[in-house]
């Protein structure tokens, strides 16, 4: 266990001479009621079944920020955790709103979802200005961060398979209990110490039972389903189409349409059907699945179950021929049709 005595809450530093806003004091006020000094426990009354026990959670160190939300390293019941604290802006009660529901939604998902590549959920606080959601604490960092660590196009080809089958497994899972993502990309993969890779942030995720129209739908465009951007009704295919957006970070290192504003990228996508280019050494392996998951029609792209496949798939021939990849050449849809004809052959006299 890690020595946590110098947890104390981390003001921001401020500019000399700069006078804090009075939106800026009063979201600092709210914060810091909940906070007890020397980083304790943060008050709050828990009355659902995922209630954080207060007594056992300490608060460390910040190591990243959004707009209303803050992450912590901590501790809780003995055990390294991360901790995110979100705070509701006081002089927006819309967006308040948004936020608490989001809250509602993502604890709602993380408490049901038990999966090696899904962030584990410990518990939760709600004590409105301020929501805290507990995870296990994932030492690597996110995937995007691993990525700009590294040359581009320089994550060995067995890496990449490694980690983009862990994020399709996570996510064939998260398919199977009706769940979509909706803001899946590299920020919001997680790396272990082993490299394994977790799904996490849930806040915008939803059941596929309550999918409508993506009108006023607040998701990252560099990595937005064409559908999406256009605001039209999705399904799970947006994942499919993220994910394919993924794997070619995995491959390249770079960030998609990084010459773009985040609006450009989207009015490229959704209007010229443009799509990050493809490195010219790209293996054909990768290049064919990745252009059948950013198919621009949702019904052409596969499903999560068949991408695990895929991706197993190429894991034991890579085992076998460690030079698959310089060699694998995709099979036309006919050839494919042709070798399943024997086995529903035998299938049926089987049956006869």
């Amino acid at each position: 266990m890690k020595n946590f005595h110098s947890f104390k809450l981390i003001s921001t530093p401020k500019r000399p001479g700069r006078r804090l806003s009075l939106g800026e004091y009063k979201r600092a006020v709210s914060w810091s009621k909940y906070l007890v000094s020397s980083g304790a426990a943060i008050k709050g009354e828990g009355e659902e079944e995922w209630s954080a026990d207060l007594s056992q959670l300490f608060i460390g160190s910040k190591f990243a920020f959004g707009r209303h939300s803050k992450l912590y390293r901590g501790v809780y019941n003995h055990k390294d955790v991360a901790i995110k604290l979100i705070s509701q802006p006081e002089e927006d009660a819309d967006l308040a709103a948004l936020l608490e529901k989001q809250f509602t939604s993502e604890v709602a998902l993380l408490f049901r979802l038990h999966h090696p590549n899904i962030i584990t959920f410990f518990a939760a606080c709600k004590k409105p200005p301020v929501f805290c959601i507990i995870t296990e604490y994932m030492a690597g960092g996110s995937l995007r961060s691993y990525l700009h660590q590294q040359r581009p196009n320089s994550v060995p080809l067995n890496l990449v398979l490694k980690l983009a089958l862990d994020i399709a497994k996570g996510m064939q899972y998260l398919h199977s209990e009706g769940v979509l993502h909706r803001d899946l990309k590299s920020e919001n993969l997680l790396l272990g110490e082993d490299m394994c890779v977790k799904v996490a942030d849930f806040g915008i995720s939803c059941l596929e039972s309550q999918i409508g129209s993506a009108k006023g739908f607040t998701g990252t465009y560099r990595w937005m389903a064409p559908e999406m951007i256009k605001e039209k009704h999705h399904s799970k295919k947006v994942d499919v189409y993220s994910f394919a957006i993924v794997l070619w970070e995995l491959l390249t290192g770079l960030t998609p349409f990084h010459n773009m504003t985040p609006e450009q990228a989207a009015f490229a996508v959704s209007i010229k059907n443009a799509r990050p280019p493809l490195p010219a050494d790209c293996p054909k392996a990768f290049s064919h699945l990745i252009n059948r998951c950013w198919s621009s029609n949702p019904d052409k792209r596969p499903h999560f179950g068949e991408i695990v496949s895929i991706l197993e798939r190429y894991s034991e021939s890579l085992e076998e021929d460690p030079e698959f990849f310089s060699t694998y050449e995709p099979l036309p849809p006919s050839s494919f049709v042709m070798r399943l004809l024997p086995k529903c052959i035998t299938s049926s006299h089987r049956c006869s």
